[in-house]
């Protein structure tokens, strides 16, 4: 996937001392991604995946004052231990949502001695959608989710 509008993208490289196998299992396990995927103290109480092109990508992210964020969306394309691309602009049978945000990319790259090169990004449609964003907090946000992962990882 090429951005050409590279004001659009926020993106996330990490080495990660883990194989890419671990890594796409806890994105694509709901019982693993509700472990890492939102930033303590908020959580993920649903995940509700089908991993698949057109499959659902659906998950509810609570906060520590109650506030109830649910997130539908599907994947795009799904490449197993290498890459899964999913947006919010459908829901499940390709029915477009009313604001589409971003399309999420993850790349997994194998490096040597079972480590994995771990590519986040997020690809807004505007360059207003990539500022807010980056202002809700993206790079502290997905860089703690980052690191819980991190710590499941190194528990499997």
């Amino acid at each position: 996937m090429t951005n050409r509008a590279p004001g659009h993208e926020l993106k996330l490289v990490r080495e990660i001392d883990a194989p890419r196998e671990k890594i796409f299992k806890a994105w694509t396990t709901p019982e693993l991604m509700k472990q890492w995927f939102c930033p303590l103290p908020w959580k993920v109480t649903e995940a509700d995946l089908d991993v698949r092109a057109g499959g659902r990508c659906n998950n509810t992210m609570e906060g520590p004052d109650g506030e109830v964020i649910p997130n539908q969306g599907v994947y795009l394309e799904v490449i197993e231990n290498e890459k899964l691309v999913f947006t919010d602009a459908f829901t499940e049978g390709w029915v477009p949502t009313e604001k589409p945000f971003m399309v999420g990319v993850v790349l997994l790259e194998e490096l040597p001695g079972g480590r994995t090169r771990y590519t986040a990004k997020a690809l807004h449609w505007t360059e207003d959608d990539r500022k807010a964003h980056e202002h809700m907090g993206f790079h502290e946000g997905w860089g703690a989710a980052t690191d819980q992962l991190v710590a499941l990882l190194a528990r499997m």
